[in-house]
C-alpha cells in the first residue's frame, strides 16, 4: 500500500460540478483530492475482500443474537416500544441495500474493525463514481501505470441490486428521502435515485420532513400518495425516538435500510464482537463502558450513536490526546483498544470498504492530519496493479 504523488486532470473541478459532484469543496477546504493516489497490490485487495466479507458474516451474527435478547435489545439502547418493529425486520428478511465498514490497514499486518456504518454511509458518490471517471481518465491519458485497476464494482451492484428489490421483491416503486441542508446527502441520494432509474426501478424524492401521517396510519408523499418502499438516508436511533415510531410497525413500509441495521450501525456491535469472536485478528477489543473494562494504555471511547467521528475521545495514560464535539454521548458508551491508522506524511488514512446485498463492492480511501477522521476528511482515490 502506497501514496504516490500524480498530476491532477486538468478541469477536473468543471467536470465535477457538471456531474453534479457540488460538494467535492466543502467550507473552502478540499474534499475531494487528486494531487496523490494509493497503490495496491492484487493480493492485498483480495486480502481486503476477505476480510470485509468475514466481517460482514460476524455482524449478521450478532444482529442474529441481539434481535432475540431483550437484554440486549436495552443494552444497544433500542426503543422498547421498537422492539417487535425492529425483531420483525430481521426475521421477515427484510432486504437490505448497502453498507460500509471502516479499516485500519497498511497492506501488510491485519486489517481491524474500526467500526460498521452499515445504516447511512455517504462517501458513496466519490467512491463508486467519480473515482472510476479519475482511473479511467488517468489510464487514457498514460499518467498512470498501464494495466491499473480499482477495486470498485459499487455502480454495477447497486444497479443490479435495484434490478432484483423491483424484480423479485415487489418493489414497484421507490421513495427516496434525505434531510434538507446537506450537498453531500443530496448527492449520495440523488446518485442512489439515478441507479435505481438505470436498473428499471421507478422513484420520487421527497424530504424527510415532507413525509405525511395518512388517515389509516400510513406515510404518505406530498401528493397524499401512499409510501410504500423507502430508501432514507436518515439514522434509525433519530427515527426510533420520534414522535411517528409508534407508528412504524403498521405504516406497511419496507425501508432500505430495514431496522434491523439499528443493531448494525450502533457502537455496542463492536464489544459484541469482540465477546463473539475473542481475539479475532481482525477485531480489537471493545467493552461497554458500564461493563469491566480491563485495563488499557491507550484507547478509544466511542458513544453508541456516534457519526462522523463525533464525541469520538482517544485517551493515552489517563490523558485524553484528541476529540472531537458534537451531540452524542447521553445514551452511553463503548470503549475499544486504540489502533493507530497508518500514517503518510503528515496525515493518517483510513479504508472505507463497501459491501453492496452482503457481497464486498470496493474502497474509499479518507485522509486526515487528525487522530480522528470526521465529515471533511479529504477523499482520495486509489488503483491497484497485478
Amino acid at each position: 500500500m502506497k501514496r504516490l504523488s500524480i498530476p491532477e486532470r486538468s478541469g477536473w473541478r468543471e467536470k465535477a460540478n457538471e456531474y453534479g459532484f457540488r460538494f467535492h469543496t466543502m467550507h473552502g477546504e478540499p474534499y475531494w483530492c487528486e494531487d496523490a493516489y494509493y497503490q495496491f497490490s492484487l493480493q492485498q485487495i483480495e486480502t481486503l475482500e476477505d476480510v470485509t466479507s468475514e466481517l460482514h458474516q460476524m455482524c449478521l451474527q450478532v444482529v442474529d443474537k441481539v434481535v432475540n435478547s431483550e437484554q440486549l435489545l436495552t443494552k444497544f439502547r433500542i426503543p422498547e416500544h421498537t422492539w417487535d418493529f425492529v425483531r420483525s425486520s430481521w426475521k421477515t428478511s427484510q432486504p437490505s441495500l448497502y453498507s460500509r465498514l471502516d479499516l485500519a490497514w497498511d497492506g501488510t499486518t491485519g486489517a481491524k474493525l474500526l467500526e460498521n456504518n452499515a445504516d447511512t454511509p455517504t462517501s458513496l458518490y466519490e467512491a463508486a463514481f467519480f473515482q472510476w471517471i479519475w482511473l479511467e481518465e488517468q489510464l487514457a491519458s498514460g499518467v498512470l501505470p498501464a494495466g491499473s485497476d480499482q477495486f470498485n464494482s459499487l455502480q454495477e451492484q447497486l444497479i443490479e441490486r435495484f434490478a432484483t428489490l423491483h424484480q423479485q421483491h415487489g418493489f414497484s416503486w421507490i421513495h427516496f428521502a434525505c434531510c434538507r441542508d446537506s450537498d453531500e446527502d443530496r448527492g449520495t441520494v440523488q446518485y442512489l435515485q439515478d441507479c435505481a432509474t438505470e436498473a428499471g426501478l421507478p422513484s420520487e424524492f421527497l424530504f424527510m420532513d415532507e413525509i405525511g401521517l395518512g388517515e389509516k396510519g400510513q406515510f404518505t408523499d406530498l401528493n397524499d400518495q401512499v409510501i410504500g418502499n423507502l430508501f432514507k438516508l436518515y439514522p434509525w436511533e433519530f427515527m426510533l425516538r420520534e414522535v411517528f415510531s409508534t407508528k412504524l410497525n403498521d405504516a406497511g413500509v419496507r425501508w432500505l435500510e430495514p431496522a434491523w441495521k439499528s443493531i448494525l450501525s450502533n457502537k455496542a456491535l463492536l464489544p459484541m464482537l469482540w465477546k463473539m469472536f475473542p481475539n479475532h485478528p481482525n477485531l480489537l477489543p471493545a467493552y461497554f463502558s458500564e461493563d469491566n473494562v480491563p485495563s488499557m494504555d491507550k484507547y478509544v471511547v466511542k458513544p453508541l450513536f456516534s457519526r462522523e467521528g463525533a464525541n469520538i475521545r482517544i485517551i493515552e495514560n489517563g490523558q485524553e490526546i484528541a476529540n472531537v464535539d458534537g451531540p452524542y454521548g447521553e445514551e452511553g458508551t463503548i470503549v475499544q483498544q486504540f489502533h493507530p491508522l497508518p500514517k503518510f506524511g503528515d496525515s493518517y488514512t483510513l479504508i472505507g470498504s463497501w459491501l453492496v446485498n452482503d457481497r464486498p463492492a470496493g474502497i474509499g480511501l479518507r485522509e486526515d492530519r487528525a487522530l480522528i477522521t470526521q465529515d471533511l476528511s479529504r477523499f482520495y482515490p486509489h488503483a491497484f496493479i497485478d
